[in-house]
């Protein structure tokens, strides 16, 4: 495999690579507008290759509408829904499938090209082994995903859910560290301070505050306690147990809702904190410290667009902005901790 890789640098697969990262940005915009909009369950065949056509005749239309009027999410959410309206809720789906698609053939040729012409940097084939299994993951726990909506939940899965769009942040998050390490070659120097941890333990707080963020999702637990910086007038939910640990921590609306506010809190203060602190550092670059100050930026950003998400009880433009610039903060943040370990 590594006669198929080149030692140091390559600016075009930096390119590439940061190209397939838009893709993925667009995926998470277009996954969160078709979860906002109910639109799901839609499509409730996998077929990664025929799917790929649309319904084209009137008689399609109604064969996709049957199938979506067997589920129980018609039954019981949407049992007035006309063909029309499935058609509004089928494209969403379809578009977002359609990405997926699009997204493994633009990484996937370019990935074959590279290689014959050994243009990948030989010193980042693990890096270029974990983007591949993620790629692969990511349309597969999709599907399980959806599968967990058609027999007798109404919606998706929480925790299955949390796992489709972990994988694609994760994903997001390999890719721009992959594509900078391509475009800058290898290191001259890795600094010996304590802000490589520092930063790296940022990244790790957003990515697990963004999963958070999908338990509410999964939960639909943006629709209840819109009311800020209290729950219906409480200090704390009334209803937070479940029945059991898991049911509390995955399954509680007003469970996970709380433990989404609190990381919020405490990411807020760390973010403005390490802002604060690179930016005052006498040993980072100044890139460094304005991508530091960066992070912090779009977190305070997205503290702001979560309250009022929650409180206009999560329409589609303010939830798929929420859920894009959390995206963003963590490509940022990702980009600040691999500034730092570098001169």
């Amino acid at each position: 495999m590594t006669s198929f890789l080149r030692s140091d640098r390559s600016r075009a697969v930096a390119v590439w690579l940061l190209i397939v990262a838009v893709l993925v940005l667009a995926m998470v915009v277009v996954g969160g507008s078709t979860r906002l909009t109910g639109s799901g369950l839609s499509i409730t065949q996998w077929r990664p290759i025929s799917g790929v056509l649309p319904p084209l005749g009137r008689a399609d239309w109604q064969a996709e509408f049957a199938r979506y009027r067997a589920i129980p999410q018609f039954r019981f959410v949407n049992p007035t829904m006309t063909l029309d309206q499935f058609r509004f809720i089928y494209w969403w789906e379809w578009s977002h499938r359609f990405l997926a698609r699009l997204l493994g053939v633009v990484f996937l040729v370019p990935l074959a090209w590279f290689a014959v012409r050994r243009e990948l940097p030989r010193r980042l084939l693990w890096q270029f082994v974990a983007i591949v299994v993620l790629c692969g993951l990511e349309p597969l726990v999709g599907w399980w995903m959806v599968a967990s909506g058609l027999a007798v939940r109404v919606y998706v899965a929480p925790e299955r859910l949390t796992l489709h769009l972990g994988i694609a942040f994760g994903l997001l998050g390999a890719l721009v560290w992959t594509a900078l390490d391509a475009w800058g070659g290898r290191a001259r120097q890795t600094l010996p301070s304590p802000w490589g941890g520092r930063a790296l333990a940022l990244v790790g707080l957003i990515y697990f505050q963004i999963l958070l963020g999908a338990l509410v999702a999964g939960n639909q637990a943006g629709l209840v306690y819109n009311d800020w910086p209290l729950f219906a007038g409480r200090l704390f939910p009334q209803d937070y147990a479940g029945h059991g640990l898991w049911a509390t921590l995955a399954h509680s609306q007003g469970a996970v809702q709380l433990h989404h506010r609190l990381v919020a809190y405490l990411l807020l203060v760390v973010a403005v904190g390490l802002g604060v602190g690179a930016w005052r550092s006498k040993y980072l670059a100044v890139e460094s410290k304005e991508l530091a100050l960066g992070v912090a930026l779009l977190v305070i950003v997205q503290a702001g667009l979560g309250i009022a998400t929650l409180m206009a009880r999560v329409p589609v433009g303010l939830g798929v902005a929420h859920q894009l610039t959390a995206a963003l903060t963590l490509c940022v943040a990702v980009a600040f901790a691999w500034r730092v370990r570098r001169v």
